[in-house]
């Protein structure tokens, strides 16, 4: 992995990763399932999964019949999500390491957003 890698790590340090080249995609995501892991909203963005370097023990499940999460088996931590037909991995925005260089561009699912907040920020929404 190159030096100029954006890199993400757990609180608790037994699962990190590194993530070459351009990302796509910084979002923001309200379905009830990344809230419900969240505990809010998860902000991430993806890169193909040749890309991807995962250092240490991540436990894949699958959340549905289309997608699995990546968490970290110590603290539980939400790290990465994947789509089954999908050669891309998203990772979670919140566990990266220094500046990013990213700006958020977007919120999915903000149809099934919680009745506590709102999105005013501007960006674009998709339901």
């Amino acid at each position: 992995m190159s030096g100029d890698a954006l890199r993400g790590s757990r609180l608790c340090g037994a699962a990190s990763f590194a993530v070459r080249g351009k990302v796509e995609g910084p979002g923001i995501c309200h379905c009830s399932q990344c809230r419900k892991q969240s505990g809010h909203v998860w902000a991430s963005a993806f890169a193909p999964a040749s890309r991807v370097e995962i250092t240490g023990e991540v436990r894949w499940f699958a959340s549905s019949d289309t997608a699995r999460r990546g968490v970290c088996p110590h603290c539980g931590s939400f790290l990465f999500w994947r789509h089954t037909a999908e050669d891309t991995i998203s990772f979670s925005l919140g566990v990266l390491d220094g500046p990013t260089g990213l700006t958020l561009e977007k919120h999915i699912f903000a149809r099934d957003k919680g009745d506590y907040y709102e999105i005013a920020d501007g960006l674009s929404q998709s339901t």
